[in-house]
């Protein structure tokens, strides 16, 4: 349920701005979209959980304020993160 190191490290690399980047908005929110994704399914198994719910949602709230900080400081970077990670609005 997860996320690997070996996938966290993956997603770094494709997603970086620059050569050791690790904190920019687009990495953050790729690894977010990536245990978003993986927490949506372990809910449509167990729709109960409602621990996991609560961290599903905080995970999604936090994304969007990533999200509208990058659309606000460059609209082309939002769009194009937007269109690699494949989230619709």
């Amino acid at each position: 349920m997860s996320l690997t190191a070996e996938r966290k490290v993956k997603l770094v690399e494709e997603y970086a701005t620059k050569k050791g980047d690790t904190g920019s908005p687009e990495v953050q929110v790729a690894i977010l979209t990536t245990r978003i994704n993986e927490l949506s399914e372990h809910m449509q198994k167990h729709h109960k959980d409602v621990s996991s719910r609560r961290g599903l949602l905080t995970m999604v709230a936090r994304r969007r304020k990533l999200l509208d900080y990058v659309k606000r400081v460059d609209e082309a970077r939002y769009q194009e993160l937007i269109k690699r990670l494949n989230i619709r609005r």
